[in-house]
């Protein structure tokens, strides 16, 4: 049965050749209550963050929506080799989590905004190594500073965060060392775009931090 739902909600390409997004509930069409986007500077500079928080497909939807985004693409980080593929990380044996490297105007949106504004507000970071029907280490909540400083703003607001009370449950997410990212298959990449109304594990809740 859940291999059925799989197949139903993906692609023949990508089911031919084994998924790691499990179907849900779609919230792809859920309004942002965010106020209006607005665009990087063309002169401005220039900051990368990795993320992971589940299915990336959704992860990439969401975070594309933030004010200040230049580029979004969906890899995989935290594992240890420089070279893996989509079959392998889904074997949850290579250490890697499926993520997002996201290119972003520090002058438009601060890292602590991307954290604490869409990406603490996209997932639940409290199921350990799960959303939703998808289970595993690939899928863990997981923030991988590209710089001391961002190590330093990702510590300030997960602990903002598990003051908050937001969550009622622990959270779960990692802080991990500064990663090797593996950019993911080209068919995964703006799978949303391409697919639309496609299976989205994610959406934006209504609290901030």
């Amino acid at each position: 049965m859940h291999d059925m739902m799989r197949f139903l909600a993906l692609t023949t390409i990508a089911t031919a050749i084994g998924l790691a997004c499990t179907p849900t509930e779609s919230h792809a069409g859920d309004p942002s209550t965010q106020a209006a986007k607005q665009p990087a500077k063309p002169d401005g500079p220039r900051e990368v963050a990795i993320l992971g928080a589940g299915c990336f497909w959704g992860v990439e939807h969401w975070m594309n929506k933030a004010s200040g985004i230049v580029d979004i693409e969906v890899g995989y980080a935290g594992g240890k080799s420089s070279k893996t593929t989509y079959a392998e990380v889904s074997s949850g044996k290579t250490g890697h989590a499926e993520v997002v490297r996201i290119v972003f105007d520090p002058s438009v949106i601060s890292y602590d905004d991307l954290l604490a504004k869409w990406f603490f507000r996209i997932h639940d970071p409290t199921t350990r190594n799960q959303q939703g029907n998808d289970i595993g280490t690939q899928y863990r909540s997981a923030i991988f500073p590209t710089t001391e400083h961002q190590k330093q703003v990702a510590e300030q607001v997960l602990a903002r965060v598990e003051r908050s009370g937001k969550w009622k449950k622990p959270i779960t997410t990692t802080i991990e060392p500064n990663p090797i990212f593996v950019r993911a298959e080209d068919y995964h990449q703006d799978y949303l775009v391409k697919h639309p109304g496609g299976y989205d594990n994610h959406f934006l809740r209504d609290f901030t931090f």
